[in-house]
């Protein structure tokens, strides 16, 4: 390709006019320094969202475990506990379970039935 004169090529734009500063829109001197600057584009604008509070705790809770050591002791409630294992929990933890009233009432009065006959007193309710 042949290579074209620059002086050709280029032609003198008018000179414009100096404007007046408008009074309606007074201009400022950039401040680029804390809080001040340039806004960032719109694809990273979402880390200066305010997140609903439920969604700043979980962020946070994952950053803290990711971070710190957690002790066994503690982290065994973080997972839930399986369908069999929690069945035979349940029956193991119902062995246990305290009586109700009505069999508080009933053991009292076979308690009381048991000590009367052993004593030859005749059964009265």
């Amino acid at each position: 390709m042949a290579k074209k004169s620059s002086k050709s090529s280029k032609a003198k734009a008018p000179a414009k006019a100096p404007s007046k500063a408008d009074p309606l829109f007074p201009s400022k001197p950039r401040s680029f320094g804390v809080g001040g600057d340039v806004r960032p584009p719109a694809a990273t604008v979402s880390r200066f969202v305010r997140w609903p509070k439920y969604v700043r705790i979980q962020r946070q809770r994952a950053v803290l475990y990711q971070r710190l050591k957690v002790p066994p002791s503690i982290n065994q409630f973080t997972k839930a506990i399986g369908k069999n294992e929690a069945a035979s929990v349940f029956t193991l933890l119902n062995k246990y379970r305290p009586e109700t009233p009505a069999q508080k009432k009933q053991r009292l009065k076979e308690t009381a039935a048991g000590k009367a006959k052993a004593a030859g007193v005749p059964h009265q309710l």
